[in-house]
């Protein structure tokens, strides 16, 4: 099983899961994190980490995010790996509660 990073990321990219991963599985684009499914350890670590609720496990990913399980496994083979915690996005506060944020991913 892995965990996966789900819309509720797009544009808020906080990052404060990154630096608790035990083994370095998180991506960064420019607006959004994933997670490597054949890097991740099912640690749990991570999900109670994310202020905006955007990380679940594959089995409980929410209905309609579905399409964030090939997302992430997709992303993480093109993004470079992330090992510490950056600056979120300056304007990610006014992002945290905004849904249907999908067109907004930047590749």
């Amino acid at each position: 099983m892995t965990f996966v990073v789900t819309e509720s990321c797009i544009k808020c990219k906080l990052m404060d899961c990154v630096e608790v991963c035990p083994v370095d599985c998180f991506h960064e684009g420019p607006n959004f994190l994933v997670i490597d499914p054949e890097e991740c350890i099912d640690c749990t670590l991570c999900e109670p980490e994310c202020p905006v609720e955007a990380i679940y496990s594959e089995e409980e990913v929410p209905a309609g995010q579905e399409q964030f399980l090939a997302l992430n496994a997709e992303l993480a083979k093109e993004w470079p790996v992330i090992t510490q915690r950056g600056e979120p996005p300056a304007d990610a506060d006014a992002w945290r509660d905004v849904k249907d944020k999908l067109a907004l991913l930047e590749r």
